[in-house]
């Protein structure tokens, strides 16, 4: 149900981007009740003429290893584990990649179950059983 995509500056290797993309996944299973096997990832280098932010937003030091993670998603979860999924998904990028907690920023884009076909021109979530999903 979720689709991620991260947007990053140019230079990491395959082994970092793989790492990236599975810290994600594995906090969103852990704490938004995604499926083990529902994953769709978009990820996009950029050059700095293509990703530009600012270094010092809200007080938080960014440096080049900067993460913008949009993940869009149904409607459904709570406040406090959304809150804790950002705070895990940023302790588990520095775990595993080193990428600093400051240059991790999430967008959750929130919409409705109609929102999504996953092929056969279906409602997926509308028309497919619960247990499908999994």
């Amino acid at each position: 149900m979720p689709l991620v995509m991260i947007d990053l500056l140019e230079g990491r290797t395959a082994e970092e981007i793989d790492a990236i993309s599975d810290a994600v996944h594995g906090a969103m299973v852990a704490l938004l009740d995604v499926p083990e096997r529902d994953r769709f990832d978009v990820i996009t280098e950029h050059t700095a003429a293509t990703l530009r932010f600012d270094r010092n937003y809200l007080d938080i030091d960014r440096t080049g290893a900067f993460l913008m993670i949009r993940i869009t998603l149904a409607a459904g979860r709570s406040t406090a584990a959304k809150r804790a999924f950002y705070e895990r998904v940023a302790a588990l990028l520095h775990e595993r990649t080193g990428i600093r907690t400051e240059d991790v920023t999430v967008i959750l884009v929130e919409n409705g179950r109609e929102d999504w076909s996953f092929g056969r021109g279906q409602a997926s979530y509308l028309e497919l059983p619960r247990e499908a999903w999994r």
